[in-house]
């Protein structure tokens, strides 16, 4: 059956005005992660709605059902917290077609290594009670993308963002990469197309430019919490100071991007 979509990308924009919809200005398009790294999370967190770019390719290499973890004893050691995933249609399964392979043995993955890492924190008993939605998710779905959103979902709870999510996979839009987050970004009535650095080594702006929409740039600080914030979980920056502290410097961040100061100046508190 044919999926429903919210809206659709004509053939041409021409002669099209933008969209007026309430989502906000500002928009930042990524795949569900699995307990999303820092830089995501502050991405995330700096746009005014996330589109959960759902309908790609599956990549098992990348961060969709995996996140990094690490020791709060300061010694730099990681592992890797993992779900057990298939792929109905191998490698070109996308994310949002991608199943939970051993659903009880994850959810135990899920408590025990978050619980051996961060266990010692003085706010992992707050943290753990409200994790229970996310392994108990286990229960009652065998989707991948809605464990992982759901977990991402959390921590943007946690720090406070009071913006909206929408899915790709409600959206039509045209072609691939660039032309494609430049259709997602003017159906849904952005200004703004939040880029990290990642994504900024293949964007191709003119897309985004034929829809009056500024690219900006997101790039997180490098001292402090944001030492290893493109690799290990946010999870553990929230274990180290707090959702109040991180919720804080996640709102300094965005409004230093958003005003277009992104000197590395953070200093701990």
């Amino acid at each position: 059956m044919t999926p429903t979509r919210l809206f659709s990308a004509p053939d041409s924009t021409a002669g099209f005005s933008r969209p007026d919809l309430p989502y906000g200005e500002v928009c930042a398009i990524h795949q569900p992660n699995l307990f999303p790294r820092l830089a995501t999370l502050a991405k995330l967190f700096t746009a005014d709605y996330w589109i959960v770019l759902d309908d790609v390719q599956f990549a098992r290499r990348d961060y969709q059902h995996r996140a990094r973890l690490a020791s709060l004893d300061g010694s730099g050691k990681t592992q890797w917290l993992s779900i057990a995933t298939h792929l109905p249609h191998g490698r070109s399964t996308s994310i949002r077609g991608a199943r939970l392979a051993d659903p009880a043995r994850c959810r135990r993955r899920i408590a025990q290594l978050l619980a051996d890492h961060y266990r010692h924190s003085a706010y992992w008993s707050a943290f753990k009670r409200r994790l229970q939605p996310v392994v108990a998710a286990f229960e009652s779905t065998d989707r991948l993308a809605d464990v992982t959103e759901l977990s991402t979902r959390l921590l943007l709870e946690e720090v406070g963002w009071p913006g909206r999510i929408l899915h790709s996979s409600d959206l039509l839009a045209r072609g691939e990469r660039s032309q494609r987050l430049a259709d997602l970004a003017w159906l849904t009535g952005a200004t703004t197309y939040l880029c990290g650095t990642g994504g900024m080594r293949y964007l191709d702006r003119a897309a985004f430019r034929v829809h009056s929409i500024e690219v900006l740039p997101f790039q997180t600080p490098m001292s402090w919490i944001w030492t290893s914030a493109r690799e290990v979980s946010a999870v553990h920056a929230l274990m180290l100071v707090g959702s109040c502290a991180l919720g804080r410097e996640l709102a300094t961040l965005r409004g230093r991007i958003l005003e277009g100061d992104r000197r590395p100046s953070f200093k701990p508190r």
